[in-house]
């Protein structure tokens, strides 16, 4: 393997007096069907994540990883790669992607990196889209999945969050439950991990999400790596955080961020729907090639 080794990071960017939370105790569950713990060890050496801007990591800025965005899947590969020799992790994902989009650029060259593992999120920004289909959406995935299944990888597959109070998204909640559960069916056909963010009631939660109401905030982030982790029955060292309680606001000061949020970021995404762009034209997979993984406080080695 040609292994390129990333950047040394300094520092801890989840570090919880810069995400404004309290850490709270809470165990992890080990039990994932099928799977029995390892004692802190995991049986996966090289990991690939597919996607779109949520597997990219939009809404986690940290301008010293590749692609300036970390975001869940590096959070997680930082944990997998704390207890694997020779662990590797290739990031495809590109914001704005949709379904078909993701499989024709992302799903060949995932399989050809030969990850046994890989992670896949995709059909949230076809979900949006006035017309989409989740059953049709369902059975394109289907597919992809049974092709990654086949090669003896594991596959982490992710349903879409309960997005009933957030604007914009919670217009297609119908869609969106639908779709998950077609997601769990596929899963349960490949053998494949669920990552069950529709039960994950801590995104409910408006710190979880980033100012343009879209994305995830890093405490998402954060906090779904370790939902993730807990699903492949990974032990890890994330603590669970919670956000400190928010500041009574006014009506008035309310409607005012309202409007400075549907200026900034409602907007614009709307004029580029009508003239069919994406937020991802003219961008690259951050990851495109296995490397390992440096996480926060971990030196060159550490990881492996």
């Amino acid at each position: 393997m040609d292994l390129q080794p990333v950047q040394e990071q300094d520092g801890r960017v989840n570090d919880m007096s810069a995400m404004n939370v309290l850490p709270v105790p809470g165990p992890f569950p080990l039990n994932v069907a099928g799977r029995e713990s390892t004692g802190g060890q995991h049986p996966w050496r090289r990991y690939v994540a597919m996607g779109d801007s949520f597997t990219e990591g939009i809404g986690d800025p940290e301008p010293r990883v590749p692609g300036g965005h970390r975001g869940w899947a590096d959070r997680l590969a930082e944990e997998l790669g704390r207890s694997q020799q020779d662990f590797a992790y290739a990031n495809l994902a590109i914001r704005g992607r949709l379904l078909q989009q993701i499989l024709a650029e992302q799903l060949q060259p995932a399989l050809d990196l030969r990850p046994d593992l890989i992670s896949i999120s995709a059909g949230g920004n076809d979900l949006i889209r006035p017309g989409s289909d989740p059953d049709a959406l369902a059975e394109a995935l289907d597919e992809a999945v049974g092709s990654m299944a086949a090669t003896g990888a594991t596959v982490l597959l992710f349903n879409g969050p309960d997005i009933r109070d957030t604007p914009v998204l919670g217009l297609v909640r119908g869609r969106v439950a639908i779709y998950n559960e077609n997601l769990r069916t596929i899963a349960a056909r490949h053998d494949a991990v669920i990552a069950d963010m529709w039960s994950l009631r801590e995104l409910k939660d408006p710190q979880m999400w980033a100012d343009d109401r879209l994305h995830f905030s890093p405490l998402g982030h954060h906090t779904i790596a370790i939902m993730a982790l807990e699903s492949l029955n990974v032990p890890h060292t994330l603590m669970p955080l919670h956000p400190e309680p928010l500041q009574h606001r006014t009506w008035r000061a309310a409607r005012r961020e309202d409007m400075v949020w549907a200026r900034s970021f409602f907007m614009p995404w709307v004029l580029r729907r009508v003239r069919h762009r994406s937020s991802g034209d003219g961008i690259s997979a951050k990851r495109p090639t296995p490397g390992p993984i440096f996480g926060p406080g971990m030196p060159p080695g550490a990881a492996g």
